[in-house]
């Protein structure tokens, strides 16, 4: 039995090894060239602030205007009717196009359009427009319960969990049933919880729009306190990021099952889970251990590396929600790098088969003749030195953010020695998602 994605598994060549011996080498310079230049930074004064950025009072009020959050909530219920309209009335097969509309564009399309257009998904987001449509309904006064500070991002890393099984390890994840019910469940949850507590649940617990809203800090688009729209480098704008409770597992959660999705496809592991010894339950009881298995690693391997790190008045068992936030640029960094043509080749196929949604020969939107494109898979150089690239880049982000972060509670006097666990703990990771892009 061989679990894949629910629209078919990734099928790129493997990263040739001069490849990832040059971008792990080259990871490995560049992160102890960022580690003098922040530590030479702080010797000399020169302390992390709160960035600005440059405001964009024309471009605020046309994105803050009634008119331009109605249009896109209004985008927004188009796409979910659209969503609901195949998955009740579409056909039980590969080419219904609920499939790659979930785990092709809602999911893996989920990182792009926050990188250029920042919280896409806050804006579009269904629930959110029909606990707004209940709450104005319900009249004036706030939401009857109140959510508990400490629980913070732990249902969104439960829920992304909850996806990643889908997506990843259940062997019916092709069929429009188990999609269907998985998608109407989480809906449900999203408006009763937001119902009963307001806005900031769906900014703790929809899976989707933490994930958009944590990509989306990378992005040049910022706020101000105050709520101003300005423009940042990515770095600034990632430097507003606050811990909260359960940061930490969200960002494993995130990175433990995309390192598990590349690790299955590996042949060792293929290997292993297609011995003939094992039942089929017995295969799907192991992957979903290792689909758990992983994000727990991620997070040990991550918690031990920051609380090694050397502290000044932040008590150890903080840092790793502290230096949180410097995984989201690893972690963007390596879904494009594992996703890279599987989002491009399915993403296209998605579009086409969106134009005929009841396979019955229609072409609404004029896309049903449109041939697939299979650009990446005859240009493997270009594509290997791609996701060496986006490795790389997330990396240095990763680690120059790292940094920053930790010069903040560092003691003068362990500026240099107190980074270097964080230091292998960066390096570790990018070292690891190289090989890993190498075995697959």
């Amino acid at each position: 039995m061989i679990l894949t994605h629910g629209v078919g598994g990734r099928q790129d060549l493997p990263l040739p090894l001069e490849y990832v011996i040059g971008g792990a080498v080259l990871a490995l310079l560049v992160s102890f060239g960022l580690l003098v230049l922040t530590t030479r930074r702080a010797a000399e004064g020169v302390t992390p602030h709160s960035p600005r950025g440059w405001p964009l009072p024309r471009l605020g009020r046309i994105v803050d205007s009634p008119a331009w959050t109605a249009l896109w909530r209004v985008v927004g219920l188009l796409i979910f009717a659209f969503f609901v309209l195949v998955a009740f009335a579409g056909a039980d097969n590969a080419n219904n196009p609920i499939f790659g509309m979930t785990y092709v564009w809602l999911w893996v399309g989920l990182v792009p359009f926050s990188l250029l257009f920042g919280p896409v998904f806050k804006a579009i987001s269904p629930a959110r427009t029909i606990v707004a449509g209940l709450s104005w309904l319900r009249g004036a006064g706030g939401p009857p319960l109140r959510l508990p500070e400490r629980l913070g991002y732990w249902p969104a890393a439960f829920m992304l969990l909850a996806f990643a099984w889908l997506e990843l390890v259940y062997p019916e994840n092709n069929y429009l049933g188990p999609v269907r019910l998985w998608l109407a469940l989480y809906l449900a949850a999203m408006i009763l919880g937001g119902v009963l507590f307001g806005e900031e649940f769906l900014e703790r617990t929809d899976p989707f729009e933490v994930y958009s809203s944590l990509t989306a800090k990378l992005s040049v688009w910022g706020r101000t306190q105050a709520g101003n729209l300005v423009l940042r480098t990515p770095l600034g704008n990632l430097d507003t990021l606050r811990p909260a409770p359960g940061m930490v597992a969200v960002v494993s959660v995130l990175f433990g099952t995309i390192v598990y999705d590349s690790y299955r496809e590996s042949p060792t592991w293929l290997r292993f889970i297609q011995n003939p010894e094992l039942s089929g339950n017995q295969a799907y009881l192991i992957s979903n251990v290792a689909l758990v298995a992983f994000p727990l690693l991620v997070a040990a391997f991550y918690c031990v590396g920051t609380m090694l790190t050397g502290v000044g008045d932040v008590p150890r068992r903080a840092l790793p929600g502290e230096l949180a936030p410097s995984l989201v640029p690893i972690i963007v960094g390596y879904v494009v790098a594992h996703y890279l043509s599987y989002f491009w080749e399915s993403g296209l196929a998605t579009l086409r088969n969106a134009s005929d949604p009841f396979g019955n020969g229609g072409d609404w939107f004029g896309t049903a003749d449109m041939p697939v494109s299979y650009f990446f898979a005859f240009h493997a150089t270009l594509l290997a030195v791609i996701k060496v690239a986006a490795v790389v880049i997330g990396h240095v982000l990763g680690v120059w953010s790292a940094h920053i972060r930790a010069l903040q509670v560092l003691p003068k006097q362990h500026l240099v020695t107190g980074q270097l666990p964080l230091l292998v703990t960066m390096v570790g990771f990018t070292v690891g998602g190289l090989y890993l892009l190498f075995a697959a």
